[in-house]
């Protein structure tokens, strides 16, 4: 029950940071500004079904959610994304990038604390 928390405070936190930057100018870049505002749509909702639908889906989302925008942020900074190259530094990316890795590990350990991804132990051959 806490990871969903973490999960959902960290989901949240991104989706701020993203709408943020939208706000400040993000808006205007083709693709990218429409993916900000996605992002910060998405995670609002994300971080909601997380605090109240206990089901494996929004913990998935989390995970989803997580390594999609960072995987996104990865890709703009080293070989860019829809014609559009990200600089590495600066406060937004590196809180939005924590958010994400504790969005991904905290919706897996979720999901592995509540029992969806219970250990799988071979049976013995008789």
């Amino acid at each position: 029950m806490r990871t969903r928390g973490v999960a959902a405070a960290a989901v949240f936190i991104s989706a701020v940071v993203h709408s943020s930057l939208w706000f400040d100018g993000y808006r205007d870049v083709a693709v990218i500004g429409p993916a900000f505002m996605l992002n910060a749509v998405g995670g609002v909702v994300i971080a909601i079904l997380l605090l109240r639908w206990r089901s494996w889906v929004p913990l998935l989302l989390a995970v989803g959610f997580g390594a999609a925008t960072l995987g996104a942020f990865a890709f703009s900074v080293t070989v860019g994304l829809f014609g559009f190259q990200e600089t590495l530094g600066g406060v937004s990316q590196w809180i939005a990038a924590v958010s994400e890795v504790v969005a991904i590990v905290a919706g897996a350990a979720g999901a592995r604390s509540e029992g969806y991804l219970a250990a799988r132990h071979p049976q013995p051959a008789h």
